[in-house]
């Protein structure tokens, strides 16, 4: 038995002020991979049938490849925070929440990071 207030008990326990950042993380991407997804679907089609050597040097071209990455980077993010709602508003035994929210976001850093490696090497002529 505690002689503490119930206000007492949870002052400092409420918002840790995580949940406005990854709302506002969670939109920002949205808004980045609206322009980011249009472009690359464009590009795609406009490129449609040509060859392995063509596709090559258009990735190698700067223009092409920031645009690229920012996608990539986007695209892992959004994906990791979107998961990241999943998990903790679904999975409700404490384990199995700890290691799915480590699980997705070190696969999100690393496929991310294998598909930065990959445009890199190609734009740097690898």
């Amino acid at each position: 038995m505690s002689l503490r207030s119930p206000l007492a008990r949870v002052r400092g326990l409420g918002s840790a002020k995580e949940g406005v950042q990854h709302w506002w993380m969670q939109r920002l991407t949205a808004v980045a991979l609206v322009p980011l997804s249009l472009w690359f679907v464009a590009a795609i089609v406009c490129h449609a049938g040509a060859g392995h050597a063509q596709m090559r040097a258009w990735i190698a071209a700067p223009t092409v490849a920031i645009p690229m990455l920012l996608l990539i980077v986007a695209t892992f993010h959004h994906a990791q925070l979107g998961l990241q709602v999943v998990i903790e508003d679904y999975v409700h035994h404490e384990g199995v929440k700890v290691a799915s929210l480590i699980a997705v976001k070190f696969l999100a850093v690393v496929l991310a990071a294998i598909s930065v490696f990959a445009v890199l090497k190609l734009a740097f002529g690898g």
